[in-house]
């Protein structure tokens, strides 16, 4: 058997098998031999370390422009053509082709702070898909930190971490990041909304996502309303089939109220009021939209406003708030936009429903416009139309339901008649009821009219944020490619 004698250098181990006898010129040769594999080495070791590092350099280069070209390569398509008529995605594409991209969007409200995890697959030549999406919420809402701004930051990386964990680490640095505050941050200072909107940047620039320097804002009512528009109108399937028949969206939340659809009737763009009527741009086809955000009739707000209250004010030298829409008999707090107000009902001469509908009257005397052809629209409405519903049992709670419009006031003389001899848990109820009834009637809903209540489409939320995140990419599109 031949022995082995082990030869190690910095690059490589060799064996030189021998014989067990040999003579000078042998172990000679063996000598010479192995000399020169070393002097080979110590060239070849950094020639290849040099090789290495240039490879190196070169490929760093080339991953920090395709990085950041990588988003614009999913959104933009060429002019005349539609998203889905790419060849390829840089990101991801799944075994059917598909093309795989993902989008964060906050949504800041005035009652808490939500991130949306979206995933899009795109099949060829089609609008994309949506196949999943993360859904997180934190209480209280971003303007609660109005007068603390670090403490806002340990929430919004809360929810980056959700996002972190649901992104494959290879789509982070193409998928775009964005917070849009709503009513919460719009009825507050601008000085103070500015500070938190700032600290929001600095956590969002500290994250590894692609964040342009508009990626935080104050959204405005009307970019709220077309937002949740597209939403709804995207998971019904009405933006595929270019000329469809379309759908309406209605949204009341804590400090504003939506209302958006597409018109068919000339006299409905004649006769709506300037800033009613908003162009939209979405999958190489514009939509002509009414659409109108009403700050202060949310449904937190309205109530500040029936009780008498302003908002963001303390009640002047801590006076109780007085309301016909409440039990005669109670007496309590409520908090509203970090203020604490005491409130109580008053004796009633009447009925609770009429004197709670009169003084709703008064707050929407002259705040809302009435338009006919939301008769003959299809409506969905979300967000504290459901929750309402659904507390006095005229949709199922889980999977929602549709109503008429005259089910809020049949509810709201029920609560009311009730809450005249029996007080409550739900002290607001009779209020919150006739405030939805009437408003519903403002707009120019007849009773019979038949809204669907529902949170999810397709086990998404129907909430503006969907609708955002494809407006924000259609934003970089254009920015990308203004010819087109």
């Amino acid at each position: 058997m031949k022995k082995g004698i082990r030869y190690e250098t910095s690059r490589k181990t060799s064996y030189i098998f021998q014989q067990p006898q040999h003579g000078p010129w042998q172990t000679r040769m063996r000598k010479i031999s192995n000399h020169g594999s070393l002097r080979v080495a110590k060239v070849a070791y950094p020639l290849g370390l040099c090789v290495g590092l240039f490879i190196y350099v070169a490929y760093i280069k080339w991953h920090r422009a395709t990085t950041t070209q990588a988003f614009f390569s999913i959104t933009r398509a060429a002019p005349g053509t539609r998203w889905g008529q790419q060849a390829h995605s840089p990101q991801g594409t799944a075994a059917d082709g598909h093309e795989v991209f993902y989008g964060i969007m906050f949504d800041a409200g005035s009652t808490g702070t939500r991130v949306h995890v979206f995933q899009f697959a795109r099949p060829p030549r089609e609008t994309p898909t949506l196949t999943h999406e993360t859904f997180k919420a934190l209480k209280p809402g971003l303007s609660a930190y109005a007068d603390d701004v670090e403490k806002s930051a340990q929430g919004i990386q809360e929810l980056l971490d959700v996002a972190k964990q649901d992104i494959p680490f290879d789509f982070w640095k193409a998928t775009p990041l964005v917070l849009k505050a709503t009513a919460g941050l719009r009825l507050l200072p601008g000085e103070k909304a500015q500070k938190l909107l700032q600290k929001v940047k600095e956590v969002f620039k500290a994250s590894p996502f692609l964040v342009g320097d508009d990626c935080v804002s104050i959204m405005n009512g009307t970019d709220e309303g077309v937002s949740a528009w597209i939403t709804v109108n995207f998971l019904t399937g009405s933006l595929k089939t270019p000329g469809g028949s379309s759908v309406g969206m209605l949204d009341l939340g804590g400090g504003s109220t939506q209302i958006a659809f597409l018109p068919r009737v000339e006299g409905t763009l004649q006769a709506s009021p300037p800033g009613y009527l908003t162009a939209l741009r979405m999958f190489n086809r514009t939509y002509k939209l009414y659409s109108y955000s009403y700050l202060g009739l949310g449904l937190m707000s309205a109530r500040l406003a029936i009780l008498g209250g302003v908002e963001g004010q303390p009640a002047k030298d801590g006076k109780e708030l007085v309301s016909p829409c409440l039990s005669p008999s109670f007496k309590g707090e409520w908090e509203h936009a970090e203020v604490t107000y005491r409130v109580s009902g008053q004796k009633a001469v009447a009925s609770l429903h009429e004197l709670c509908a009169a003084r709703v009257s008064e707050v929407l005397r002259n705040r809302v416009h009435r338009t006919e052809e939301v008769k003959h629209v299809d409506f969905y409405a979300f967000s504290y139309y459901y929750d309402l519903a659904a507390g006095v049992g005229l949709i199922d709670a889980e999977k929602g339901g549709s109503l008429v419009v005259g089910d809020f006031e049949i509810a709201a003389k029920y609560v009311c008649r009730t809450l005249e001899t029996q007080p409550q848990s739900s002290p607001f109820a009779c209020m919150d009821l006739t405030y939805v009834s009437l408003l519903l009637q403002e707009f120019g809903f007849p009773r019979s009219k038949v809204l669907k209540l529902t949170r999810k489409i397709d086990n998404v939320e129907t909430s503006w944020a969907l609708g955002a995140i494809f407006h924000y990419i259609d934003s970089l599109n254009r920015q990308k490619s203004p010819a087109s």
